[in-house]
């Protein structure tokens, strides 16, 4: 991917969710919610604080996240749908 975000923004991939119910139930995309969780592709230099200082951010690439139902802009960059949202739109990082 040839995108670098500037300042405290992220460039996120939706995971794709399980399409099947736990009853074994296939749910079809029409019915089915986008995904809450991504893999972070790039990162910014970090956010600049306003005594001009920049500090760094938390996420690295490759980090699996959950974020917010609306959170970020979808974009298309070389055919793939991802999200540019801002640090702060994440809500954690998932450890395996």
């Amino acid at each position: 991917m040839n995108i670098r975000p500037l300042h405290d923004r992220v460039v996120v991939r939706r995971v794709e969710d399980e399409r099947t119910s736990p009853g074994g139930i296939v749910i079809p995309d029409s019915a089915a919610e986008k995904p809450m969780q991504g893999e972070v592709l790039a990162v910014g230099n970090g956010k600049v604080l306003d005594n001009g200082d920049q500090r760094g951010l938390d996420v690295k690439v490759g980090d699996k996240v959950l974020f917010g139902k609306y959170s970020g802009t979808e974009v298309k960059v070389e055919g793939e749908e991802v999200l540019v949202m801002r640090e702060d739109d994440i809500m954690g990082v998932i450890e395996s």
